[in-house]
């Protein structure tokens, strides 16, 4: 069985979409390709599914819209007819061709794992390969987890020119831990980290800060370090207190509020030199960590360094 990546093209060939539905991707451990894409079709083609080639993955599936007696199908026949609610979440074999009966509206964020990718996470706790996943077909899982990650997730699925890499490397890394651990029987206590070397944190933040736009992916940070991609997730974690995406971003915001200190520079290009995707992404960001908009914040800091100290008010 061959490793499909299963993502934009093939999802809507499955579902006969009119538009290619756009994916994140990540690469896991072991190089092999997670996926997350967001499907939605108000007025679908009615019909019988296409097929799935047989692998060795599963697609993790967050629906997102209520689709009532949904006909799930499995090696070729009807096998169930769920009625499906908008927050939970369904796992699929795709050994087993899952198809359905497409005939009402649907929305889902699906999620394709490889039993690769499992497994790196099994070999990390240093304990036995995951083996079958607990699919249970036609019944729904209330899964705050994936449920959390899914909607983390949806803004990057709808911007993906604002996607930033490092943050969907520790979203897919989260997804695969927690299907391993809630569907696939892996019990074993995770590891504890100690944070990273003081040369491994100095090459770290020059590789973070050496491209704030953040298009390097956690795997290629963590190879220059000699490190697994979670030991790398984790330790970075333990030194500085947060993930590496986080503490990018907020060298972003660090970068941008230099720069709006300088006359003469717009909005739009201190937003593109400090990594954003366009001025909309800077703001939203901006305003979300800072409390304050990035024009509020200039007119207060250009405000302050203009006013004339109490001393020469009052004379000298």
């Amino acid at each position: 069985m061959t490793q499909s990546g299963f993502h934009g093209q093939a999802f809507k060939d499955l579902l006969h979409l009119q538009d290619t539905p756009s994916s994140l991707i990540t690469r896991s451990m072991r190089g092999v390709e997670v996926t997350a894409t967001e499907t939605r079709d108000d007025n679908p083609v009615p019909g019988l599914c296409g097929a799935i080639a047989p692998e060795d993955a599963y697609l993790v599936s967050l629906k997102l819209r209520d689709y009532p007696d949904c006909e799930y199908w499995e090696h070729g026949k009807c096998v169930a007819k769920p009625n499906i609610r908008a927050g939970t979440t369904y796992l699929y074999d795709m050994k087993c061709d899952p198809r359905f009966v497409i005939e009402k509206p649907f929305h889902s964020v699906h999620f394709y794992v490889p039993a690769l990718a499992l497994n790196g996470v099994a070999e990390r706790f240093g304990a036995r390969r995951v083996g079958q996943l607990d699919c249970q077909f036609g019944n729904g899982f209330d899964d705050a987890a994936v449920h959390h990650i899914g909607a983390a997730l949806l803004q990057g699925l709808r911007r993906p020119s604002e996607a930033n890499q490092l943050f969907v490397d520790h979203m897919m890394l989260a997804l695969t831990a927690h299907v391993a651990r809630a569907y696939g029987g892996l019990r074993n206590a995770e590891p504890v980290y100690r944070g990273l070397a003081p040369w491994q944190m100095k090459r770290a933040c020059e590789r973070l800060q050496s491209d704030l736009s953040g298009k390097f992916t956690l795997q290629e940070i963590a190879a220059e370090l000699g490190l697994s991609v979670s030991h790398f997730s984790r330790a970075f974690r333990a030194s500085v207190g947060l993930p590496p995406h986080q503490w990018l971003l907020r060298q972003r915001v660090d970068t941008a509020k230099q720069l709006m200190t300088v006359r003469g520079l717009s909005l739009a290009e201190i937003a593109i030199s400090a990594g954003f995707a366009n001025q909309s992404h800077f703001t939203r960001v901006f305003s979300a960590l800072v409390g304050v908009s990035p024009a509020a914040w200039r007119r207060e800091a250009q405000g302050a360094a203009e006013s004339p100290a109490l001393s020469d008010l009052e004379g000298g």
